[in-house]
């Protein structure tokens, strides 16, 4: 049975968790399913605008902890073993 595509929101209209679902399910299908150049081209520049979202919306995050945080933010620091 032939897949049938869910009607896509603007990016802007998703949030952080909405676009990076539909980012994996991209790279999935990318990585699994044989598609037409057309198609695959498509969904890679799908997948960039998705991931450049992503990415304001992470950027816009950390912004507004700093923010909030002020001077009692410190840098994560792994622990060595």
């Amino acid at each position: 049975m032939p897949k049938t595509k869910p009607a896509q929101n603007p990016v802007e209209e998703l949030n952080y968790e909405e676009a990076l679902a539909e980012l994996e399910n991209i790279v999935e299908t990318l990585e699994g399913e044989e598609n037409s150049l057309e198609e695959a081209m498509k969904l890679y520049e799908r997948g960039q605008t998705l991931a450049s979202h992503c990415g304001a919306l992470l950027e816009a995050a950390q912004l507004k902890v700093q923010k909030l945080a002020g001077e009692s933010l410190v840098a994560f620091e792994e622990e060595s073993e």
